[in-house]
């Protein structure tokens, strides 16, 4: 994992996230998940970001049962720490913290207690990369119940979805949102998810996207990517949520 961390030589490349403004989906509070382990990393990739032109990042670590069982109080230490570290390098990036929930059985315990959602009811949800949840439509209509408003993490990288594009649909129709990650456009998870990845954007399914930036060889990739003249127009021209958060 350290070796995944170790940060890069800073790169330039002229602030092609810009049009997007807030990150929404990250792992940078040190050593809380399989995301960023050091402080001083975490302040080397917001820093990246910052060139590239993010202006806010809401970071979300992930909580899951029984692998990553965090709560606020558990959180809130590293975020403290990553706070002190970006003081002690004068980098001035609005930072601020929610969480990826695991959508599975043991969730419903979770609805119990506030949860921390990106902004007032948006809460970032996944789900299992292997199989399809039994119990996904009544999971969803228990976070709109309880108030939330679901928000689905690369739902490109789903791959039991690919067959049939009408399951994404029917998750709009019920009232998920959905988040592409960036690099899902670029083939850094494969060709088919690059496939479905394109096909959500140009059914203008998707309300957000985000880095899922955990370790340097998605900085690198991401780096990549904004070399990429056609990809950067595309996020320019889509007009993506985030700049509302």
């Amino acid at each position: 994992m350290l070796f995944f961390n170790r940060p890069s030589p800073l790169v330039q490349t002229d602030g092609f996230l810009s049009s997007i403004g807030t990150d929404i989906h990250s792992h940078l509070l040190p050593a809380v998940d399989d995301g960023v382990q050091e402080a001083a990393t975490a302040v080397h990739f917001i820093r990246q970001l910052q060139a590239w032109g993010i202006r806010q990042i809401i970071t979300t670590p992930h909580i899951k049962a029984a692998r990553f069982d965090n709560t606020p109080a558990t959180l809130q230490p590293a975020y403290e720490i990553l706070q002190q570290q970006l003081q002690a390098d004068a980098l001035h990036v609005p930072l601020r913290y929610a969480a990826e929930y695991y959508l599975d059985e043991n969730f419903q315990q979770r609805l119990a207690q506030p949860l921390l959602t990106l902004k007032d009811n948006l809460l970032l949800v996944e789900i299992s990369f292997l199989w399809p949840p039994t119990a996904l439509h009544q999971w969803i209509f228990d976070l709109i119940s309880a108030g939330y408003q679901p928000l689905l993490a690369h739902p490109e990288r789903y791959g039991y979805m690919h067959e049939d594009f009408s399951q994404y649909e029917n998750l709009k129709a019920r009232g998920v949102q959905l988040q592409l990650n960036l690099l899902s456009l670029t083939g850094y998870y494969g060709k088919p998810v690059q496939k479905v990845a394109r096909q959500l954007v140009d059914a203008k399914l998707i309300d957000y996207v985000g880095t899922d930036l955990h370790h340097n060889r998605h900085l690198e990739a991401l780096d990549a990517l904004g070399r990429n003249k056609k990809m950067v127009r595309l996020l320019e021209q889509y007009g993506f949520k985030n700049n509302a958060l």
